[in-house]
């Protein structure tokens, strides 16, 4: 039998913030949306005053005005989300980040090795989270995903936080489990099962493979094998490259100052670069945006011959796009970086012709870059520019 945890971080968003700044912690404390436009996150504190999730901040500041209410720090969670996942692997190689605050662990045998049951073995790993990260968790134990899921939920009510359902419990636990409640049904999939008279997961996996099938589809009958303790997905440790990197931000003040622009262009180049080198890749296109006072967006974008994650090197192209879209007649609220087609650097092809002197010195810097900020602090270091006559 597949024994599957999800590691659930409990308020993540909240839980950084009184990690670097514990004189919040025990306190009702919400962390906002960019720009602060809504609460994303909130403390158990908070949720028992009765601040919403998604409550736009002007009506939660006057309808809450005790609670703390925190700017999003993105960068910070990304950070500490690895930290996370570092730990994780400590305990298994079989590590699927599923989102930024959760992951699956396979523990298929691992009972043997730390001398501990399954539900021993999960506490254990909340009780390592939470010394070497200051991170609370939830963690559901089962034998699928899906019920992995399930247990998490649960394991947030729990007083030790953890929950397991075993393959005994597990029509019990269907019983007890509202169809709305199954990871991955919506509320367009619920009144459909509702309809056809089906309100619990019990009702679910006593349904016909065929019906399923017919009225819903292949996620359907996967939903139930895995719900009746069938492994269907696998825990996949492989990491997938985002898509793209995007830094972004307005400005504060509409300004068509050509200067100011390229410095805040800068600033959010040496970012994108620092998440490239972060996570092992480079980029091929080079796109960048300018938006107007009006919202009107202007971008441009160019393909190189060989990937970069080198700021000075990107810094050249972009300001020659950015000389294409820019008007000094026009006012602007903001510019961004947009760095495409990303290639992983254990992937890179291999010039015949290529300044490898070059690339190694631009490497060699890069490191430098990076390490100085680990020890004294992100964007100590700024990017300048010469200046044209």
């Amino acid at each position: 039998m597949k024994v599957i945890a999800l590691v659930d971080c409990d308020s993540f968003f909240v839980s950084c913030e009184q990690k670097v700044n514990p004189e919040l912690k025990g306190k009702p404390v919400c962390v906002l949306s960019n720009k602060d436009g809504c609460v994303i996150s909130r403390s158990k504190e908070a949720k028992k005053m009765g601040v919403r999730m998604g409550q736009p901040y002007f009506l939660a500041k006057n309808e809450f005005p005790d609670a703390i209410y925190v700017s999003c720090h993105h960068d910070l969670y990304g950070e500490i989300s690895a930290e996370v996942m570092a730990v994780l692997r400590e305990f298994s190689p079989n590590v699927q980040v599923y989102s930024v605050d959760e992951a699956f662990v396979e523990l298929t045998g691992l009972k043997r090795l730390y001398k501990k049951n399954y539900l021993e073995l999960a506490l254990f790993i909340r009780e390592q989270i939470k010394e070497k990260v200051d991170i609370p968790v939830s963690i559901g134990v089962s034998s699928t995903k899906t019920l992995a899921k399930l247990a998490s939920d649960k394991a947030k009510k729990s007083d030790t936080g953890v929950y397991l359902i075993s393959n005994k419990k597990i029509l019990q636990e269907l019983q007890n489990t509202k169809i709305e409640e199954i990871w991955g049904i919506g509320k367009n999939l619920t009144v459909l099962f509702k309809k056809s008279g089906i309100l619990s997961a019990a009702d679910l996996v006593q349904k016909d493979d065929v019906w399923l099938d017919k009225k819903v589809g292949i996620r359907a009958l996967e939903m139930k094998h895995e719900l009746l303790g069938e492994m269907v997905s696998p825990v996949v440790n492989e990491e997938k490259l985002p898509k793209s990197v995007q830094k972004t931000s307005a400005f504060g003040i509409f300004t068509s100052d050509l200067d100011f622009i390229k410095n805040q262009l800068n600033y959010h180049i040496h970012s994108a670069c620092r998440k490239l080198r972060k996570i092992d890749c480079k980029a091929k296109t080079i796109g960048v945006m300018l938006r107007t006072k009006d919202f009107k967006i202007f971008y441009e974008k160019i393909t190189l011959s060989v990937p970069t994650s080198f700021e000075l090197e990107i810094s050249d192209t972009a300001f020659n796009l950015l000389e294409k879209i820019y008007s000094s007649s026009i006012l602007y609220r903001s510019t961004g970086i947009i760095l495409d087609n990303l290639v992983a650097n254990s992937e890179e092809q291999l010039f015949l012709f290529a300044d490898n002197t070059s690339d190694i010195k631009k490497e060699k810097l890069s490191k430098c870059f990076d390490n100085i900020e680990a020890k004294f602090g992100k964007n100590v270091i700024q990017i300048g520019f010469i200046k044209d006559n």
